[in-house]
């Protein structure tokens, strides 16, 4: 039987491949024509659709078509480009081999998980050795893998380090080996600065040392000092270098490479081959090659350092993880034990012993117990939050007073503190649109610096004072030298780390890098009402009773007939008489009338609740009441009257109160320049008595949720960059829609996820402070990027030689070298400034704006 299909059917869909995406931890790379070479290698190969490398974080972000490609293609690529990624290395105990095919069976399997770059075992040990990509797989991968090829895993943990300590421990290697390689090269090169420079800044020892020992032994001596330098620790240079070149894309070592070469080079011409050159050019620059590469490497090293400290909020809130839990458990006798286990043990259910001081290990709620905990590294307020029976706790936080019973909800990944830690890394690996105008120059400088150094050395060779050649190499190496590009590289990606890692810990979360400029550079602050500038939480707010009445007595009776109703306002009548200590009693024959209110009888009295109208229809005059609820309904409020006994008693008022600190954060913003748009989906009177209480320019009031999303899209097709600030799951289209989507980071999941920025603290002044942050930073990313610019615009033509003819200057290639350092060390070290931000204060504290001192 055959299937056709005529021209009117549909055809059968093709199946979509599926995409993922995987970070790779890279070494080697030195400067942002690296990172071109890396992103251009990765993004040739097939099934990738965006790749991008991060020069400070050293990893490299790729999302691709997981059919299409493998993480192993993506090490490849790396590799090519002549750059290592970093591995983990895990074992595992594997049980129930037998013999050399089982070994084959599961070396297979382990080597057929994405990621996976090696696996071998030990048939004799029953240990299979696995290396692996941080990030392309996991442990729990490799297990899986055992174990679906018929073979049990004895031990599944404590055997490997966890992947931010794996790249900490790498990186301290890679410190140490620049250390090592450091001290070696100023070893060998001390002699060569001491026999070549003091001689020629002293004559007389110059003099005493020709007749001690001729010049072409010295010459010799150079050489083999300056060989071991070059082919030593300059071998790295050679490797990368010409591994950029081949690939037609030079970068920073190729530049170091090619100046210290020719200064090698054309001394060892001089040193075995001097004939060869013209009268009055043999002259040896043994010295500047070793200290030019001496000078490279130490700034490497500072370099190296500087960039480990960028990381250290993300250090901060991965130390803030507890490494051990006290399981609550019972024994056969009925007694309660406790037991301290790893942290990996804990499982959502159980119960656990939280004493003063420490800290709470998993995210979950209270069973028992009072006390006060420091949220801090969640909320960035430092006033310490009360917890009591049902209070929900966040593992991290620091337990300060009394002991708590926790039953866990959430553990591992899943907690609030190892999302934060996994948004901040993921902020730190994107880059803001700034980066833009680095990466377009990065793209042509390299070439454009190597065709300025063969000018360089052309006009230099036909119109340089004799003897000619020497000038031209002397001022071609220093253009090569000076002009390396790592100062570009880390100009961004080194401030994005630093100042998203502050502001998580002044609880906000930039999931995006990008997030920074365009918070930054929004004009319009569209905010939804309800949980954001409100507490979302409906609550009685006035209670005017008539003569001789009891307030008290009044709100009990009203609380009677209401306790049967799951309506927003009836609940917070009720829990306000449980908040002042009142018995609330039983009520009978409880009637509600849709629209109009409840009655009910209570104590043998009959009780009415309701609006005016419902009032009316019983015959009771309100007159003496209206003023007080037309105020009411204009300070946004929602007005009810109650009656007792057929007498009116009472005029009450329900609202949702706006949180403490949104005045005054919305007065911080419309200092700022803010434009402010309410949006909700409340009534126009109420929404509008809010907005005047606030100060809110612009009011959308009875808005759909569907709404939100298109009044956003209608202030973006006026000009305005929109961010919108939002907490509910009807608030996610808008925050998708907006150019910067806020989260206040008490509200839902859905709109946490469709946000860019996230305020834990769960209040305005979370805004306030994400804003004055992202402005610090683009603030200190324009900085790194003037005087990167401005750094190689000034001293390019200073080596090329310009200031000669007048003032007979030039720029030696050894100073060239230091000058190329510091500017790295400038661009980190200004960028680490970052870490000394002050939280901004809100009007009613100080008034004063975060700084970078």
């Amino acid at each position: 039987m055959s299937l056709r299909l005529s021209p009117a059917d549909p055809l059968p869909a093709a199946p979509v491949p599926a995409a993922a995406t995987v970070s790779l931890s890279v070494e080697g790379m030195t400067c942002a024509a690296c990172v071109r070479r890396i992103e251009h290698k990765l993004a040739d190969l097939p099934g990738v659709e965006a790749a991008s490398v991060n020069l400070a974080t050293e990893r490299a972000t790729v999302r691709y078509t997981s059919d299409a490609t493998t993480p192993t293609t993506l090490i490849d690529a790396i590799e090519r480009a002549g750059y290592a990624v970093r591995v983990e290395e895990a074992t595992l105990a594997v049980g129930e081999m037998t013999c050399a095919a089982c070994v084959g069976r599961v070396e297979r399997a382990l080597r057929r998980v994405g990621g996976v770059t090696e696996a071998t075992i030990n048939l004799a040990t029953e240990r299979a050795t696995v290396r692996f990509v941080p990030g392309a797989a996991t442990r729990a991968d490799l297990v899986a893998a055992v174990e679906g090829a018929g073979y049990a895993v004895r031990e599944t943990s404590g055997t490997s380090l966890d992947r931010a300590d794996a790249e900490r421990a790498a990186r301290e290697d890679e410190r140490c080996r620049l250390r090592r390689r450091v001290v070696t090269a100023a070893l060998l090169t001390a002699p060569l600065f001491l026999l070549e420079m003091v001689p020629m800044a002293l004559p007389p020892v110059h003099d005493w040392l020709m007749r001690l020992v001729p010049v072409e032994v010295l010459r010799v001596l150079f050489f083999v000092l300056a060989s071991a330098v070059q082919f030593g620790p300059g071998r790295s240079f050679y490797v990368k270098g010409w591994a950029a070149l081949r690939a037609g894309s030079p970068d920073m070592n190729t530049l170091v490479m090619l100046g210290t070469n020719a200064a090698y080079g054309y001394s060892v011409v001089a040193t075995f081959l001097p004939f060869v050159l013209p009268e009055g050019t043999v002259h040896v620059y043994y010295e500047a090659a070793a200290i030019i590469v001496t000078l490279v490497l130490l700034g490497k090293y500072l370099e190296a350092i500087a960039k480990g400290r960028t990381s250290d909020a993300i250090r901060r809130l991965v130390k803030l993880q507890a490494k051990t839990a006290r399981v609550v458990c019972n024994a056969p006798d009925g007694a309660q034990v406790e037991a301290e286990v790893p942290i990996e043990e804990v499982a959502p259910g159980d119960v656990v012993r939280v004493r003063p001081g420490e800290q709470v290990p998993v995210d979950g709620v209270v069973l028992e117990g009072r006390s006060y905990v420091d949220e801090a590294m969640v909320t960035g307020e430092p006033i310490p939050a009360e917890k009591v029976l049902g209070a929900a706790v966040t593992g991290g936080t620091v337990n300060q007073a009394g002991s708590l019973l926790v039953r866990a909800e959430r553990v591992g990944a899943a907690t609030v503190l190892a999302q934060i830690i996994r948004l901040v890394e993921d902020a730190q690996a994107s880059r803001p649109a700034i980066q833009a105008l680095a990466d377009r120059v990065v793209a042509v400088f390299v070439p454009v610096v190597l065709a300025i150094a063969a000018v360089t050395f052309g006009v230099w060779l036909a119109f340089g004072p004799t003897p000619a050649l020497p000038f031209a190499l002397v001022t071609a190496v220093s253009v090569l030298i000076v002009a390396c590009p790592c100062a570009m590289g880390l100009a961004t990606p080194t401030s994005v780390m630093v100042g998203t890692g502050k502001a998580a810990e002044l609880g906000v979360l930039f999931r995006r890098g990008e997030a920074l400029q365009t918070l930054h550079e929004a004009d319009v602050i569209a905010l939804d009402k309800t949980g954001t500038l409100t507490l979302g939480q409906p609550r009685l707010t006035d209670l005017d009773v008539g003569a001789g009445a009891d307030p008290d007595e009044v709100l009990r009776l009203v609380a009677a007939v209401e306790a049967q109703s799951e309506h927003p306002i009836a609940r917070a009548l009720v829990e306000a008489a449980k908040e002042r200590g009142l018995a609330v009693p039983p009520a009978a024959d409880v009637e509600a009338v849709p629209g109009f209110g409840v009655r009910g009888t209570v104590e043998g009295r009959t009780v009415e609740v309701g609006a005016e109208r419902f009032m009316r229809r019983g015959g009771m005059a309100v007159t003496a009441l209206a003023a007080t609820a037309a105020r009411l309904a204009d300070e946004g409020k929602s007005p009810l009257y109650a009656a007792v006994g057929g007498r009116l008693a009472a005029i009450l008022a329900v609202a949702d109160p706006v949180k403490a600190t949104t005045p005054t954060a919305l007065a911080a913003l419309r200092r700022d320049g803010q434009r402010l748009v309410m949006l909700t989906g409340d009534h126009t009177r109420t929404a509008q008595a809010i907005a005047r209480r606030l100060g809110i320019d612009e009011v959308q009031a009875e808005v759909l949720p569907a709404d939100k999303a298109a009044v956003v899209k209608r202030l973006q097709a006026e000009g305005a960059r929109v961010a919108f600030v939002g907490d509910g799951l009807n608030d996610a289209p808008a925050l998708a829609q907006a150019d910067t989507g806020v989260a206040i980071g008490t509200g839902t999941d859905v709109a946490i996820e469709s946000a860019d920025v996230v305020l834990m603290s769960g209040d305005l002044g979370g805004l306030v402070r994400a804003r004055a942050l992202a402005a610090a930073t683009l603030r200190n990313i324009r900085q790194n990027l003037f005087w990167a610019f401005a750094y190689n615009a000034a001293l390019i033509p200073i080596a090329a030689g310009v200031l000669y003819p007048t003032s007979g200057l030039l720029l030696s290639p050894v100073f060239a070298a230091a000058a190329m350092g510091v500017s790295s060390v400038f661009v980190l070290t200004n960028a680490l400034r970052l870490r000394r931000l002050r939280a901004p204060r809100l009007p009613y504290d100080s008034g004063s704006t975060i700084k970078a001192s």
